[in-house]
């Protein structure tokens, strides 16, 4: 049998990915304080593999808030509540984008578990040192 070795900032990289996760599905807000309190704590002397784990994310987390929040706000904004399609396009958004980010989240776990990198496609940002 094969023994598989940690590699250095594996844990802290599923820590981050998990936490990522959470934030999405389970306790959206206190998981991203969590996640944005650790990578401030450890952005700067984690291994290269946590951090890029900790970068991709927390921007994505940002990303995706920021998403989810103007999208949504334009929307009422423009067209009111009273509008009969404003749910249907605000379900349709939530489902199509949120989906995509749990699903690629759960890609970046993967990789975390496995010791890999991961960038998250178009809004992730790159990964120095590796």
């Amino acid at each position: 049998m094969s023994s598989e070795r940690e590699v250095p900032g594996q844990g802290l990289a599923v820590a981050a990915e998990s936490l990522y996760l959470v934030n999405l599905m389970l306790a959206p807000g206190l998981a991203f304080l969590v996640l944005a309190w650790l990578w401030l704590k450890r952005r700067r002397d984690a291994p290269p593999l946590a951090r890029c784990h900790l970068d991709q994310t927390f921007f994505v987390s940002l990303w995706g808030g920021m998403l989810i929040v103007i999208a949504n706000a334009a929307l009422f904004l423009i067209f009111g509540w009273d509008w009969e399609w404003t749910w249907v396009v605000v379900i349709l958004y939530f489902t199509t984008i949120h989906s995509t980010l749990i699903l690629l989240g759960m890609l970046g776990l993967a990789k975390a578990m496995a010791g890999k990198p991961y960038r998250y496609p178009w809004i992730g940002p790159r990964c120095e040192g590796l």
